[in-house]
């Protein structure tokens, strides 16, 4: 869980709206698909380690993993969310 106040600071750095915590059902969906082998990253590569949480940013089509407790805003590791669809 990412403190309140260090939420409020952070924005997505692609276009720098809001972000809010994923929803832990969205967490399990997504580590199942890591787990299939059929989930990537904005850089295209398969995402092989399961995530902790995520950043879901305000228009809902991304999330930026939380790894070691640790969110990782980078945008090439982003994942958009359509591939769960």
């Amino acid at each position: 869980m990412i403190d309140k106040q260090l939420l409020e600071l952070l924005v997505c750095p692609e276009n720098h709206t809001a972000l809010h915590e994923a929803e832990p059902s969205l967490v399990e969906r997504i580590n199942q698909a890591i787990q299939a082998g059929r989930l990537k990253n904005r850089a295209g590569r398969v995402v092989e380690q399961a995530i902790q949480g995520g950043l879901v940013r305000q228009d809902g089509t991304l999330l930026y993993p939380i790894i070691d407790d640790i969110p990782v805003l980078l945008i090439e590791e982003a994942i958009l969310l359509e591939q769960l669809s």
